[in-house]
């Protein structure tokens, strides 16, 4: 099964990758690395999810949101290589939106690094870092950046 097998089996779709809105790309090619620009946990309607966790957001849902912030990830890594049967994951910078005391940023982000192994397998196993963050932009629940390789 393909990772885009695995997504649509899921019960997921890959979001279309938004143009950036400063200036920045969505991602940069080094030879086979990809660099990931920072994503967030985007609505449907182009929105992010927003809030503290650890105050009025809880660790579920910021959860969901970095899983949701995950397949974003996707999405840039397919436009960067085509498919995502090429990509392997190296390493994950996950930022939480966080009261000062909250303590579980690596539960947070571990939606997002749980949905990486479940699509691609040993390819989405990766070195990581979680931690939380004072405020966000758009004041979103989580951002997250990732670094990927292309592979044959």
């Amino acid at each position: 099964m393909t990772p885009e097998e695995k997504i649509a089996a899921l019960g997921l779709v890959l979001p279309d990758v938004p143009p950036p809105a400063f200036t920045y790309v969505p991602y940069r090619l080094d030879g086979a690395t990809i660099y990931i620009s920072g994503q967030g946990p985007r609505k449907p309607d182009g929105s992010f999810h927003a809030g503290k966790v650890g105050g009025d957001v809880s660790v579920e849902d910021a959860r969901e949101h970095a899983r949701l912030t995950g397949l974003s990830l996707l999405a840039v890594a397919k436009v960067a290589a085509g498919e995502l049967s090429r990509i392997e994951v190296l390493k994950v910078f996950g930022m939480v939106n966080a009261t000062p005391d909250f303590p579980d940023q690596p539960k947070v982000i571990n939606g997002c690094s749980d949905l990486l192994v479940e699509v691609l397998g040993e390819r989405g196993r990766h070195a990581r870092s979680a931690i939380g963050m004072g405020s966000l932009p758009n004041g979103m629940t989580v951002e997250i950046e990732a670094v990927m390789r292309i592979v044959d």
